[in-house]
Parts: structure tokens; sequence; C-alpha cells
């Protein structure tokens, strides 16, 4: 299952539509881009992606080496089920430079497609990633115990979600035992710790 971004945080397309022959450079350059960007989230039809990415690739073409263009094109292709090629788009976007919330939405999204590739490790390792530079992303918190529980880590698991349920559900009767989750969280944490490293696995031939 594609893991892909469901929603766009930039503005929305200008009325008149994207101008045709591509988009201007300029002190504009970056609201286009935006804007044009914005677009293909509003035609985008999940059932058929090969437009999504056909536009989006058309996009990069026409600004060759944009890190966001580049995690575009990466989402386009997690969201249609295709995560090899999303990992490689991934990591050039990421190779290239991206900050802010879209940085963090490259690694939530590249390390939700390396689990879903079976590569535990780097899953981890990019999430864990996102949770130093992002500590306040929920999101981030719940794919990496999504990657944790995949690892085989189900007390790390467990304890990332306690923890986020301690400090997130305000509710009264929530609120109430906050405390014994966070010493439950710690105590599975610990136990997390102290369980010898999974061996590693056979190369495949």
């Amino acid at each position: 299952m594609a893991d892909a971004d469901d929603g766009f945080a930039g503005g929305g397309v200008p009325a008149g539509g994207l101008p045709s022959g591509g988009l201007p450079c300029g002190g504009l350059a970056e609201a286009e881009l935006e804007a044009a960007i914005a677009r293909g989230y509003a035609e985008r039809d999940r059932g058929n992606m090969a437009p999504t990415i056909t536009y989006f690739r058309r996009l990069l073409d026409e600004h060759p080496g944009s890190a966001r263009l580049l995690y575009e094109v990466g989402g386009a292709h997690d969201t249609a089920g295709e995560e090899q090629t999303a990992r490689v788009f991934y990591e050039r976007a990421l190779d290239a430079g991206l900050s802010g919330d879209v940085l963090r939405r490259c690694l939530l999204q590249y390390g939700s497609t390396l689990r879903n590739l079976g590569l535990f490790d780097d899953s981890l390792a990019a999430l864990e990633r996102a949770r130093r530079e992002f500590p306040d992303s929920d999101s981030v918190r719940l794919f990496l115990a999504l990657s944790l529980h995949a690892a085989s880590r189900s007390d790390a698991a467990v304890a990332e979600l306690l923890q986020l349920a301690a400090d997130r559900i305000t509710t009264p009767e929530v609120a109430r035992y906050a405390p014994a989750l966070r010493g439950n969280a710690a105590y599975l944490a610990d136990l997390d710790l102290a369980r010898p490293p999974a061996p590693p696995a056979d190369p495949v031939d």
C-alpha cells in the first residue's frame, strides 16, 4: 500500500490556469511553481495516477534538479504503488536539498516506502531522522511506530504510541492516566533497548 501524501500545503491555482508554454523564470517562479503543483493535486485521480505522473515529470523536465519536484514525482509514483521508483526520486529529492514541511513529508513517505520494500533498518533511519528534526510531528511518530512494528520491535512500537497518546490525547479520562501511560512507555522502551539485536538477514541470491 502506498503512503504518499494526500494533500497539498501550498496556495491555490490562478483562476485562468497556468500560462501555456511552461513556468516563467524570475521573481514569480516560486509562486508559479506552487500553483503548478496545486493544479497537479487538484486534477489527480488516485485510481489512475498515470496522468499525474506525466504531469509532474513534465514539470521536472522544465525545472531539472528541483528538489521539490523530485519529491512530487516520487509521491506520484508512491501513490501509484510504484515504491521502487518512488524510492529513487525521494532519495534524489533529499540529496538535492529540502527544508521545512516538505522535508518532513519526504522523510515520512521515504521511510514508509522503505518499510513497504522490506528495508526496515533504512526505514527506521529515515523516520528517526524525521523524529529528531520534527519532534512535534504526530504523523512522523505514527509511521515510526509502524516501522518499529514491521522490524519486529513491538515493544518500541507500542511505547511510541503510548507516549504519543499521553502527549496528544487530552480527554479527561486519558489525561488522568497520562503518568501511567508514560511509565509503561518507558518500561517498554527499556525492554526494547535490552533485547539483543536481530541477526542480519541472509543475503538474497
